[in-house]
């Protein structure tokens, strides 16, 4: 059944190929997690040529021929203007992932406060209230200092600074998403920023939106260290296990959200830390990782395929890495294997974030021929994806 999942523990799968549903069916059966099967960003649909109808009807056919019968979502994600909202809706989409990004002032991280100041007073207009109604709302020494800080004027204004306009254009969002359909599932995602979200600002971002009304089921705050894409987490495990368990203060005192990772494929080292400190009240999206494992089942069946695929992903990688963040050099990719060996190029750090952000250009010029190898090896696939998966959400439990 297609619906919101509201603060059930949930977990995103993403589709770029449209084939994918069958074996992330096969991981999440069992697991206590509800699935989100069509997940799909505007970007990700302009590089696939894929629309979001089309995304929805590929995950519900093999739902239907499943016969799964538990809920599952569908989440427009990375939603950045009003414009983008309609065709999900009308799709019949059931969770709404925006992303104001573009209105985050990173900047403000290092402004000393008298520009803080300059900039707040400017912000008057723009986000409707004053700096000083914020000083009234935010800054109180009366309380034990709760887990995640306490603000005093300068880090108030920072915050103010920095996510104001970004919290104005979510509520704008949820506002207009509001007269286009009835219940649904809103996350509010800050995580492809410049600068990690604090857990004061955290704190700021959930208490804004609350105040505006926004009916969030789940925030993305951007954590520390480096969540790159098809990769395992890069930092000090220590300090993102404090910080995890700040953010996760945060909203257990709401208690009214889940907290999502964003670029949450492959990151085995962090799920156990997110397991023991975030609860029940937590969201995994994934997206790439499916057609990277679409590609390790090409490795398999169809090398010289997979061949063409990887010189073609060396070529645009110079272009195509600048909307994602990644740190691989394609000139670090291993050379000369054999055939029988392709498939643990999957497993090589700098090949899997080659591949993994060159997949437009490669289903531009391959996209038929990789359907129809995958259409004609079904279960490699399934079993590719069934054994990916089974490993992120062993230790999300």
């Amino acid at each position: 059944m297609l619906a919101p999942l509201s603060l059930v523990p949930s977990f995103g799968f993403g589709d770029r190929l449209g084939l994918a549903t069958p074996g992330h069916i096969a991981a999440v059966r069992g697991t206590g997690f509800a699935p989100v099967f069509a997940q799909q960003s505007v970007r990700e649909n302009a590089r696939t040529g894929r629309t979001p109808q089309q995304v929805l009807d590929d995950a519900r056919r093999a739902v239907d021929a499943a016969d799964w019968n538990d809920p599952w979502g569908a989440d427009a994600d990375h939603l950045k203007t009003p414009a983008d909202l309609p065709p999900f809706v009308a799709a019949g989409y059931t969770f709404f992932t925006v992303d104001p990004g573009e209105h985050v002032d990173n900047a403000a991280d290092m402004d000393p406060p008298p520009r803080l100041r300059d900039k707040a007073a400017g912000l008057r207009s723009a986000v409707g209230i004053e700096p000083a109604e914020l000083v009234a709302l935010y800054v109180d020494g009366s309380a034990p200092e709760p887990a995640w800080g306490r603000f005093d004027e300068t880090s108030l204004l920072r915050a103010f600074v920095k996510y104001g306009r970004a919290i104005r254009h979510a509520v704008e969002m949820f506002q207009r998403l509001s007269e286009l359909k009835g219940e649904f599932d809103f996350e509010v995602s800050v995580d492809e920023t410049d600068s990690p979200t604090t857990p004061l600002e955290h704190f700021f971002i959930a208490s804004e939106l609350h105040r505006h009304g926004v009916r969030f089921t789940s925030l993305a705050p951007r954590f520390i260290g480096r969540f790159e894409k098809g990769v395992d987490y890069l930092g000090d495990l220590g300090a993102l296990a404090a910080d995890l368990s700040r953010h996760a203060a945060v909203t257990a005192h709401f208690n009214s959200y889940k907290l999502s990772l964003h670029s949450g494929s492959d990151k085995f080292s962090v799920y156990p830390l997110i397991a023991a400190r975030w609860g029940r009240l937590i969201h995994v999206k994934t997206a790439g990782t499916s057609y990277l494992e679409a590609l390790r089942a090409l490795a398999e069946v169809e090398p010289a395929l997979f061949r063409q695929i990887l010189l073609l992903g060396i070529e645009r990688y110079p272009v195509e890495r600048a909307t994602y963040h990644v740190s691989a050099a394609a000139s670090q990719l291993p050379i000369g294997l054999e055939d029988h060996e392709l498939p643990r190029l999957l497993e090589d750090f700098h090949a899997r974030q080659v591949l993994h952000v060159t997949y437009g250009a490669a289903l531009s010029r391959y996209g038929v021929e990789i359907s129809a190898a995958l259409r004609a090896h079904p279960g490699v696939y399934i079993r590719n994806l069934r054994s990916h998966f089974a490993r992120h959400l062993e230790l999300l439990r």
